[in-house]
């Protein structure tokens, strides 16, 4: 069975494991995931969004601010 990797970036934010988070949702990156394009609205992702690692996987993700 496939889990795509954002989702599993997902479990690990809310399990509040943010180290392992960027590290699958930098796998997402690496992989051209198209979950990706929910990033900024995915309420899951919420607790991320005040990490300056969010702000700089946005930019190279090319989101408009």
């Amino acid at each position: 069975m496939y889990v795509p990797v954002y989702r599993i970036a997902a479990v690990y934010v809310v399990l509040g494991d943010k180290e392992q988070a960027f590290e699958w949702l930098d796998k997402a990156y690496q992989d051209d995931s198209a979950w990706l394009v929910w990033l900024k609205v995915d309420p899951v992702m919420d607790p991320l969004h005040s990490d300056a690692r969010f702000q700089k996987l946005l930019r190279r993700i090319n989101f408009p601010p």
